[in-house]
């Protein structure tokens, strides 16, 4: 069965932008959640795990009786492991080819989330807002609601932060631009350079 990805710092280091308890409780009970869900789902439709994640997500079709719910928790996963890895205990900006690109698109980090702010407070509801390299070759910001993922529309995410109330409400109550604006902290670009200069070379 699939497992909860480990973190890549400890619950209280993103104090005191993000609180332990927030972290601890978003991590083992919101995300374990729609673990759960989706294992249980699968487990019902006899799927031997043969997939990862991401490959499981583009062979949903394999599964008619449950596709709506196996996607909602699929993407519950995917989205939610891609919060957590960019987010650390200090700022760690872009590198080598995402660097460039994103420096040329957003000039610098503190723009990129003055950008990412305007646009993340004009979502209705919950989901998340991502960074996604299109296949144009080109980086956007876009909004996403509940728990849809962007590699359903052949984009690639790279970043994302979660707007679901969950993510900020013990912290910032309704400020959720608070809670956007202290993500200048603690943001962390290494997953994103990662996946970009992975893939942009085969665009």
């Amino acid at each position: 069965m699939y497992k909860l990805h480990d973190l890549p710092y400890l619950y209280q280091d993103l104090e005191p932008f993000i609180s332990t308890y927030t972290i601890a409780l978003h991590i083992n009970k919101h995300t374990k959640n729609y673990l759960n869900n989706l294992n249980k789902l699968l487990l019902k439709n006899n799927y031997q795990f043969n997939y990862s994640l991401n490959e499981l997500l583009f062979h949903i079709t394999e599964f008619p009786n449950d596709q709506e719910d196996i996607l909602f928790n699929l993407g519950g996963v995917l989205n939610h492991n891609l919060y957590f890895h960019s987010l650390s205990k200090k700022l760690v900006g872009p590198e080598g080819l995402f660097k460039i690109h994103f420096n040329k698109k957003y000039q610098s980090i503190s723009n990129f989330l003055k950008i990412l702010k305007e646009k993340a407070l004009r979502l209705k509801g919950s989901g998340y807002i991502f960074l996604v390299l299109k296949q144009n070759k080109e980086l956007d910001l876009i909004n996403l609601p509940n728990q849809e993922t962007p590699l359903l529309n052949k984009d690639i995410p790279l970043f994302c932060i979660d707007l679901w109330e969950h993510a900020y409400y013990l912290d910032y109550q309704n400020d959720k631009a608070r809670y956007i604006d202290n993500l200048e902290n603690i943001v962390d670009f290494s997953l994103a350079s990662k996946i970009f200069n992975n893939y942009y070379p085969k665009l």
